[in-house]
């Protein structure tokens, strides 16, 4: 069996704090030991997502990315997670994934949140990509790029995890669980999606609420609270099985169909 086993981190960010929440993250390890292949962290884990965001942007090769790679070295793991970068003139809103050797691979958020200002201090990122990791094909998303299925189209069958790394509000869960649900279905594929928890700075509330959901669209792990602390921060385990994955394509290959 080719499984994939998955750790999510279901952050409460400290507000534009960078040194913070990277700590936050290490002690989080601390306490529960990462055994997982993949370490997931939300959008903007180490600021927050705000209109504070361009200035705390880091150069490409900034502190962020180096820690990054030693915590993916000393816990042999692949580490998600978005933060800002600054190049020339523009920011990016990128998503990197950074392997235990130190290498990484990153993509630009394509669909910059115009509602919160976003795409007015951060610039859009134009290409699609996929990445290969133990044998199993990712696409990278950012929260709003979730509400755009043609811009996630599985058109050829390129991908079979699609991986969304989010800010997403309190107000709108029931849309993100929802859109969550509707890519791994019309994709044929599993969809983890990683969100935030707490309150910002702006008084912005989440509600976490990370998923697990595979290409039937049920949901198999999940970062909802059963306290009354519903926003609570947590880890979330899951695994993700190939062989069910590609047996269930083969079955029903919708896929022959696609416009």
């Amino acid at each position: 069996m080719n499984d994939l086993h998955i750790q999510l981190y279901q952050q409460d960010i400290v507000w534009a704090d960078p040194e913070a929440n990277r700590r936050r993250i290490e002690e989080a390890l601390h306490k529960t030991p990462s055994l997982s292949d993949i370490f997931i962290v939300p959008e903007t884990f180490t600021t927050g997502f705000g209109d504070h965001m361009a200035a705390l942007a880091e150069e490409p090769d900034g502190p962020t990315l180096r820690w990054a790679q030693n915590l993916a070295t000393k816990h042999n793991f692949l580490f998600v997670g978005t933060w800002i970068v600054r190049e020339g003139d523009h920011c990016y809103n990128r998503l990197h994934w950074v392997y235990p050797n130190g290498d990484f691979g990153y993509y630009d958020k394509a669909h910059t949140f115009r509602v919160s200002g976003e795409a007015d201090v951060i610039a859009r990122g134009t290409k699609r990509v996929v990445f290969e990791y133990k044998g199993w094909r990712i696409k990278p998303a950012v929260c709003y790029d979730l509400r755009f299925p043609k811009w996630l189209r599985n058109d050829n069958m390129d991908y079979d995890l699609l991986l969304v790394c989010a800010n997403w509000p309190a107000s709108r869960r029931e849309a993100w669980m929802t859109l969550l649900k509707a890519r791994a279905i019309e994709n044929l594929c599993y969809v983890v999606g990683c969100n935030r928890t707490g309150i910002d700075g702006n008084g912005g509330e989440y509600s976490g609420d990370s998923l697990a959901v595979n290409y039937k669209g049920l949901v198999f792990a999940d970062g909802i609270s059963e306290t009354e602390n519903e926003d609570a921060e947590m880890t979330i385990d899951l695994v993700l099985n190939k062989e069910r994955l590609d047996a269930f394509r083969q079955k029903w290959p919708l896929y022959l169909d696609f416009d």
